[in-house]
């Protein structure tokens, strides 16, 4: 199954995260660096929308390998 999209209206908190992280480790800005959508695109077509439990987003997939 694949991740829900992301509701832009329940990220009220996500910037006060992005406030606390710092911007200048090295794995902040890896993340920006990356083109997630890449990763979505490539591994998007692997999930089933209509069997499974929900997935997990492909990008803490790809963090996590």
């Amino acid at each position: 199954m694949r991740p829900k999209p992301i509701d832009h209206q329940n990220l009220l908190f996500s910037a006060h995260l992005e406030q606390i992280l710092d911007h200048k480790h090295p794995l902040f800005k890896l993340a920006d660096a990356i083109d997630w959508s890449e990763f979505e695109k490539a591994f998007g077509k692997l999930y089933d929308p209509g069997q499974g439990r929900p997935a997990k987003p492909i990008r803490l997939m790809v963090g996590l390998h």
